[in-house]
């Protein structure tokens, strides 16, 4: 059996890496070093760092506690406050100020046992029983495991656009990068690639920045988040309801003809990765070509305040959603002339925007990654991508599996990247629950070694 696991070298600072720091010091597991590129990510990744002061979480306070075993943590921090309640649907950038406050304190009650670091890790390699991670910056540190806690990839351009051939400034391709309004009128119309809550947000983020012309968000089938609503309670599943996807489809319409959709749909949270586990990789593709986004807007609903700014800007004229598939897109001076086919016609018809903005969400595959350190983890055969190319493979402990199939002992991933394995880990219920098992393993294997962990 190897000798115990030490110390713990965790990659990303944002929720899954710094709630990860947090948990193995709240075991009384190894020493950890939590490393974060980017200095203002640290604890808030790009959801809460990035966020505009109106941007809010579009689950209710009551839910989002940090900590898997004090359920009503992230409530009482809050009501310290006088800034909410159980019921409040909070800023995004408020709920990075707790996890930032939460991590502050384990640091605080314990500095010996979590160190922080700051810098940009682009390769990997074994050491050991171990490895040695090399940073940007030219130095570089061992740890006996390692946690790859990399958040989301950045979105890839839509097929059609081509960023090269357009003036400066006309294609946006992250909407948190900068002021996405700088340069507008009010003559001016703007097209987001996309049209959940991504778009949603760059929305938001135009009308609080003053732009008083039009935006159009357009996606394959022109369908936008859902609102939530105060539903009376609905008693959870405890088993796989449907085998097959139709069957499925037809157990959710019935459910909602009795409590609701959103009662039907939230009825399925607890055997959602039961599901996908028991999914073979055909009925996963499917589910992913055609239900996806059904059930995107559905499961992941807009806070009753932004649904109702949204609403405005839609009966203002000033918001429209649109269902069709962009063609091509060619320079027009500052601006682009956008050409798309409208859903469920033959026709190209043409639309003249001053700014282009990527709001097709968060993507997973690793081949696309100009990751430094995702290229290097490839190139070494120390990570392949899943079946479904939308994250890393892992084993059902989180372990990284290896370009030749075998799972690597000390080298796990956890957070959206494992998608592929789990579907449902995005959220902070999963998420708290994938980092709360991990933390309790990596503590055990503190003391009898860390194989077969």
């Amino acid at each position: 059996m190897d000798a115990g696991i030490e110390h713990v070298a965790i990659i990303g600072g944002g929720f899954a890496g710094t709630l990860l720091a947090i948990n193995l010091v709240r075991h009384g597991g190894p020493r950890a070093t939590l490393i974060e590129r980017r200095a203002n990510q640290l604890a808030r990744g790009v959801a809460y760092s990035a966020a505009h002061a109106e941007h809010l979480l579009n689950v209710r306070a009551g839910n989002m506690s940090a900590l898997r075993d004090d359920p009503d943590h992230f409530v009482r921090w809050l009501v310290a406050r006088g800034t909410g309640d159980a019921k409040t649907f909070v800023p995004r950038r408020v709920y990075g100020d707790y996890l930032r406050d939460l991590l502050m304190e384990t640091i605080a009650a314990d500095p010996a046992r979590l160190t922080l670091a700051s810098g940009e890790v682009v390769a990997l390699e074994q050491a050991g029983q171990g490895y040695r991670l090399e940073m940007a910056e030219g130095a570089g540190l061992t740890a006996d495991a390692v946690v790859l806690a990399l958040g989301n990839l950045p979105p890839h351009t839509p097929p059609g656009i081509d960023p090269a051939v357009l003036a400066d400034g006309c294609y946006r391709e992250d909407p948190w990068a900068g002021d996405i309004a700088e340069g507008l009128g009010a003559d001016d119309r703007v097209l987001l690639v996309g049209s959940g809550l991504t778009a949603i947000d760059a929305a938001l983020l135009l009308d609080a920045s003053g732009f008083g012309g039009r935006t159009v968000a357009m996606s394959r089938r022109g369908l936008a988040p859902r609102r939530h609503a105060e539903t009376p309670p609905v008693a959870p599943l405890r088993e796989r309801p449907a085998a097959s996807l139709s069957a499925l489809v037809r157990h959710v319409r019935c459910a909602a003809e009795e409590q609701g959709w959103r009662g039907a749909v939230d009825a399925l949270r607890p055997v959602t990765q039961m599901m996908w586990g028991a999914a073979d990789g055909a009925t996963r593709g499917r589910f992913l070509r055609h239900l996806r986004p059904y059930w995107d807007v559905h499961r992941h609903r807009l806070a009753p305040s932004v649904a109702d700014r949204v609403e405005a800007l839609i009966e203002a004229g000033r918001l429209s959603v649109a269902g069709g598939k962009l063609v091509r897109v060619e320079p027009d001076g500052e601006g682009a002339i956008v050409h798309w086919r409208p859903r469920g016609t033959e026709g190209v018809e043409a639309l003249r925007v001053a700014r282009i903005v990527n709001c097709t969400g968060p993507q997973g595959d690793l081949l696309r990654s100009r990751e430094p350190l995702i290229r290097q983890l490839l190139g070494s055969g120390m990570i392949r991508p899943d079946a479904l190319r939308i994250g890393l493979e892992v084993d059902a402990q989180s372990h990284v599996v290896a370009a030749d199939g075998g799972a690597a002992e000390r080298l796990y991933c956890i957070g959206p990247m494992t998608r592929g394995g789990l579907w449902e880990v995005v959220a902070v219920p999963d998420l708290r629950q994938q980092n709360w098992e991990l933390a309790r393993r990596l503590a055990h294997a503190q003391w009898v070694g860390g194989e077969g962990l």
